[in-house]
């Protein structure tokens, strides 16, 4: 496959190579082919959008991207890591010290404060955010010492997603991350994740499948089936502001 080239003509190597990738899930007896010989190349600075509908093996693919899980064929990169042949320890640095992760369920701690939710993430990366640089970053410096009931789903997940900044990560994986969210409140978390790519350069990777969201990327990938069917690339991104479903 030729390198890519940006627009200007600067050639530039992919962050993420994935190469025939294949995963098949045993279910009893039955063989569940979830990816079937993926090929997919993602770069720094990106805001890529990977839309697909439900079963088409889009989450299958972005927990392999981001260490979550293994591939049973093919192979993939993330700059010198080698995703497949890596250990478990080796995997778990990988997600310490490269990828933050964004589900549609928000997954914080009841118990403690946005801030003490957000704070548990520094904890475990070399250079950390301060938590409350990380909740000023999604706008939330108001609500810091709310705790998880004290807020709406969509505060609720901008302290997800300051959870997974605060790392400093050099790629942000999102799965459905308004999937659980009315339009109005979605459109402010797209903004976020707008923002921290713009603003920090981070990686952004949004699975969804609502095809609304793809005008606020720099490339959309369509995966069915566990294929890609094809890759269109946007010529100007369309604000998450205007986003509409």
């Amino acid at each position: 496959m030729p390198e890519a080239v940006r627009p200007e003509g600067a050639p530039r190597k992919p962050a993420f190579e994935a190469r025939g990738l294949e995963k098949t899930y045993r279910m009893g007896e039955v063989d569940v082919p979830a990816l079937r010989g993926v090929d997919l190349e993602l770069f720094d600075g990106e805001l890529v959008v990977i839309l697909g509908p439900s079963g088409s093996g889009k989450s299958t693919l972005l927990n392999i991207l981001g260490g979550l899980d293994v591939p049973t064929g093919g192979r993939v990169r993330y700059r010198d890591h080698d995703l497949v042949g890596a250990t478990a320890a080796d995997l778990t640095m990988y997600r310490r010290e490269h990828v933050g992760f964004v589900f549609q369920f928000y997954n914080l701690v009841p118990s403690l404060t946005a801030r003490e939710n957000v704070a548990l993430a520094c904890e475990i990366a070399p250079h950390p955010l301060a938590p409350e640089e990380a909740l000023r970053l999604v706008g939330l410096e108001h609500r810091m010492d709310h705790f998880p009931a004290q807020l709406s789903g969509g505060e609720q997940q901008r302290v997800a997603i300051a959870r997974a900044v605060a790392k400093r990560p050099d790629v942000l994986l999102c799965d459905e991350p308004t999937g659980a969210l009315d339009a109005l409140t979605g459109r402010i978390v797209l903004e976020v994740l707008e923002s921290v790519n713009r603003t920090l350069g981070t990686t952004v990777v949004v699975i969804t499948h609502n095809a609304a969201i793809a005008d606020m990327a720099d490339r959309v990938v369509h995966v069915g089936d566990g294929r890609i069917a094809r890759i269109d690339a946007n010529a100007v991104r369309r604000p998450a502001s205007e986003v509409t479903w």
